[in-house]
């Protein structure tokens, strides 16, 4: 659990700002390229699908946005309206990435259907099948990035960006196995493998969507964090017993923590006093948890 606990607080937070906002950034930069490259190979080729997956890179581009505006507003100070900081915004700008991917779902799932209902002729080219493999690699890595900051700073916004860059793979994977079939077989199938995509987009959007809102609505702490606090407060060889636990999440890297520790009740109160603070600080300086231990004496066993 030692690693957990690095994952949310071991990166400080004004790097942890810093962190987010270059991700968001990157994505933003990388997303408007391909926007351009596909809007532009999709209507020479006459491709619906093409441009309609240039139009949700458009979408991830406003996503990015969010999130990096999210990332912003969770760096700001602590203020006398805000005492425990504004951690919070990352987790909104999570749901609002969540929802921009049930969005790109349902826009993707109408388009294909269109397509199903009246197929539209495409002119082919060297250039649309380089673009679309070019988006799929450039997709792929950006889901493998996002992903790998995310776990690190423990981020639902980049959790959220990388799942939708892996959707970004499948939707684009679609369109180019669509227009490889079309140009062996002649078989128009972009309606069917877009809506088979959207429905799958949808249903990974629902779950982070949920998840989101779960975090802001304020979810139980995680058993593994509990047992991980527990047995690092009972290192401590006078801790007798801990009840009473409970978390406050603030948002990444922000938790207050409330604790009942048993300490023997013979012990000198000013002993017992900097054994609480020693725990209480080791908390805040290796784990950035705000630890409040209530102190309880009891007959020593």
């Amino acid at each position: 659990m030692g690693g957990e606990a690095e994952s949310v607080g071991g990166v400080q937070q004004g790097v942890r700002s810093q962190m987010g906002s270059s991700a968001s950034s990157r994505g933003v930069a990388i997303n408007l390229l391909l926007v351009a490259a596909k809007l532009v190979a999709g209507l020479l080729a006459g491709s619906v699908s093409v441009v309609a997956d240039g139009l949700n890179n458009l979408m991830d581009a406003a996503g990015s946005i969010i999130t990096w505006a999210g990332f912003k507003m969770a760096g700001k100070k602590a203020d006398k309206e805000h005492p425990y900081g504004h951690g919070r915004y990352e987790y909104l700008a999570g749901l609002g990435a969540a929802v921009l991917i049930l969005v790109i779902g349902v826009e993707l799932g109408r388009s294909g259907i269109e397509e199903i209902l009246r197929p539209s002729p495409i002119k082919l080219s060297p250039l649309l099948f380089g673009v679309l493999a070019a988006s799929i690699l450039v997709k792929a890595w950006m889901a493998v990035y996002y992903s790998r900051i995310g776990r690190r700073m423990g981020s639902s916004a980049l959790k959220a960006v990388a799942a939708d860059s892996w959707n970004d793979v499948l939707a684009t994977g679609a369109v180019l196995l669509s227009a490889v079939l079309y140009r062996l077989t002649g078989a128009h199938l972009d309606g069917w493998a877009a809506v088979l995509v959207a429905l799958f987009i949808l249903y990974n959007g629902w779950g982070l969507v949920r998840e989101t809102i779960s975090q802001l609505v304020g979810e139980a702490p995680a058993p593994e964090l509990v047992d991980y606090i527990c047995e690092k407060i009972s290192r401590h060889e006078q801790v007798l017993g801990i009840h009473d636990l409970i978390v406050h999440d603030y948002g990444p890297g922000r938790r207050y923590v409330s604790a009942h520790v048993e300490m023997p009740g013979d012990e000198d109160p000013m002993v017992t006093h900097d054994i609480i603070d020693a725990i209480e600080r080791r908390f805040l300086e290796e784990d950035h948890i705000h630890l409040i231990i209530h102190y309880d004496p009891v007959p020593r066993k």
